[in-house]
């Protein structure tokens, strides 16, 4: 049986220099599927990211990060730093997807959902909007500086620096209240971590999206340098049909390039000026390629012009005939097993978290005290936290085994009154008589359980917690 072995399909990059500052990649417009793809991502992505903020949920922000406040409300969800073990699946979950999608289809996550990506585009087309195509941006780049010049310059980055401040309030927006937030800034009572965080993000993203744009991609990012790793020779990836293409050469409209001893590429270098990049994918697969596609709209739109077939360009496996699909292989059924395995245990443990939690703490400045009638006393402090959005009137029972008549005081009341997504701390006195110290001899730590009992208007939900009463 022929097994699939695990390669590296990228082209070595030996003597590449470094970060090359003076060379400005102006790509051109291409219009096709994969550009109409990467566009209705950028809105799908940004849709959520700036509007998901005003969304109410029941006269509450529906997602705020309230990292002040240790608390994380999602919809109708309450999560609270005990939580967080959901966070680290869904991080475990997000890799797993991600290296399954890379072994299947190389960078796509980079070339259609990046933020990097997503935030370059967005710029790109404002710099199209203000400085012209490609051929007019390249001929400002050349042009001495004049006022038109500083004009266009100037509405660019202006626009750009509006863009980067919105995307630096909409990301504190998911960690500030955002009406709250937007009613500070006009009046200037932004606090100082609010400012800072949404001017060092509008910074960043100012300075990623128009001023480094791909260097980020060819040189910063960690995950474009290891994502070799994970592809082998069925992983598919774009391809350039050498063996259609070549030798390359032009040719009139309509004729047919095996009779003049051609291949069907013309040497219009258009996947070329297309590549946000600026690489040259008829050279093979290179590390950095962020599997866009654009070139594929590119050549088949030549294609079409040529009365050629399409795909000489394409997503396509470097595998040869026979050997074992990519959906098949080991890797790609270990990623899916993963997948599953998290997918099921982050949902599980979400759908099993409690909305009341007890914790029980012992007073330690008095392990237990004797009374005047012989009973023995002993002082807890009872913490209580309501994940649900609804107030929780709460009674508060002890058990102990062998010990029913155990007497629960409470100060001012045995009720414990809990607001939604709060928490509440209440001193307790449990008391347990003579009589019944005196059933436990020489054991001091009687295991005891409390509770704390909601009211059946509320559900009737119930927290327990386990500690101990020194009966001696």
């Amino acid at each position: 049986m022929s097994r699939t072995h695990s390669v590296i399909p990228i082209l070595p990059a030996a003597g590449l220099p470094g970060i090359e500052a003076s060379r400005n990649i102006q790509p051109r417009a291409v219009n096709g599927v994969f550009a109409r793809w990467r566009w209705a991502m950028v809105w799908a992505t940004q849709l959520w990211f700036y509007g998901m903020p005003w969304l109410n949920w029941h006269g509450r922000q529906a997602v705020l990060f309230d990292l002040e406040g240790r608390r994380f409300y999602i919809f109708g969800t309450v999560l609270f730093p005990q939580d967080l073990v959901l966070l680290t699946g869904v991080l475990v979950f997000s890799a797993l997807l991600l290296f399954a999608a890379t072994a299947l289809y190389g960078r796509v996550w980079c070339g259609f959902a990046c933020p990097q990506t997503v935030y370059t585009e967005i710029f790109a087309w404002v710099e199209h909007r203000t400085e012209g195509d490609r051929l007019a941006r390249m001929r400002l780049d050349d042009a001495p500086w004049s006022m038109q010049k500083i004009a266009r310059r100037g509405t660019k980055h202006l626009a750009w620096g509006g863009i980067a401040l919105l995307t630096g309030f909409s990301l504190v927006g998911w960690f500030t209240p955002v009406r709250a937030l937007a009613a500070a800034v006009p009046a200037f009572a932004l606090g100082p971590w609010e400012g800072f965080w949404i001017l060092f993000y509008a910074a960043a993203t100012y300075l990623h999206a128009g001023v480094l744009k791909e260097k980020i991609c060819q040189h910063a990012c960690p995950y474009g340098r290891f994502q070799g790793s994970m592809l082998d020779s069925a992983s598919r990836v774009i391809t350039y049909d050498v063996a259609r293409g070549e030798p390359r050469g032009s040719r009139t409209r309509g004729s047919d390039a095996r009779t003049i001893g051609q291949g069907d590429c013309i040497d219009c270098t258009l996947c070329v000026q297309v590549c946000p990049v600026g690489i040259d994918i008829r050279k093979g697969l290179q590390a950095e390629c962020i599997s866009c596609g654009l070139c594929i709209d590119a050549c088949n739109g030549v294609m079409d012009k040529m009365k050629a077939p399409r795909g000489l360009i394409s997503f396509q496996a470097l595998s040869s005939a026979g050997e074992r699909p990519a959906h098949r292989r080991g890797r790609v059924l270990a990623y899916g097993a993963g997948l599953a395995l998290v997918g099921v245990g982050v949902i599980v443990a979400f759908l099993a978290r409690p909305e009341l939690r007890l914790n029980v703490i012992r007073d330690r400045s008095v392990m237990s005290r004797q009374l005047p009638d012989g009973g023995i006393e002993n002082v807890y402090r009872l913490r209580v936290m309501n994940a649900s959005l609804v107030p929780r009137r709460l009674d508060v029972h002890a058990f102990v085994e062998g010990a029913d008549g155990i007497r629960l005081l409470a100060e001012h009341s045995a009720a414990v009154v809990v607001e939604p997504a709060g928490t509440s701390t209440s001193v307790v006195s449990l008391r347990m008589d003579a009589t019944q110290a005196q059933r436990f001899g020489s054991v001091v730590a009687v295991p005891i359980r409390v509770e704390v009992i909601g009211s059946s208007e509320a559900g009737g939900d119930k927290a327990t917690s386990a500690s101990t009463f020194i009966a001696h």
